[in-house]
């Protein structure tokens, strides 16, 4: 589960996931470990271009990984919630700085958007050092987020 939700994503996440537009995607951003902002710091970024004009780095030899089919949205009445699957993912070879962080975001439009219209959806700590091999970020089996 996501260590938080960011202040701009809060009660647009179903939506999200759900990949409304014609061009949208999830968008899945390493941050390098070094250099990493606190939580209560990153929260209140409204978009990806403003967080990384922050002290926080993305991780870029490693690449961004994007989603573009809707992720599972399972709506929960008995218990007042909605909780976002997404599928695990894989960087091959991995190389570069190490990882303090994944970033799930929403891009939406991915032909003509840039950074400043990415909007942060939720933060996950995910600590690993490249070292050639191929790391796998799992998905925890208790789905990616819950917004309640």
């Amino acid at each position: 589960m996501a260590d938080f939700v960011f202040n701009n994503a809060k009660g647009r996440i179903r939506t999200f996931a759900e990949l409304p537009g014609t061009n949208d995607a999830i968008v899945v951003v390493p941050l390098e470990a070094a250099g990493l902002e606190a939580d209560s710091t990153l929260k209140d970024y409204d978009d990806l271009e403003s967080l990384l004009a922050g002290s926080s780095n993305e991780q870029t030899t490693l690449g961004r990984k994007t989603i573009t089919t809707p992720l599972t949205v399972t709506i929960d009445d008995v218990n007042d919630w909605v909780d976002i699957d997404a599928p695990d993912q894989t960087w091959t070879s991995t190389a570069g700085n190490a990882v303090g962080a994944l970033l799930w975001c929403y891009n939406p439009d991915t032909t003509n958007g840039t950074d400043a219209d990415i909007i942060p959806i939720s933060k996950h700590d995910f600590a690993f050092t490249p070292d050639g091999t191929d790391v796998t970020a799992v998905v925890s089996a208790s789905g990616l987020l819950r917004a309640s």
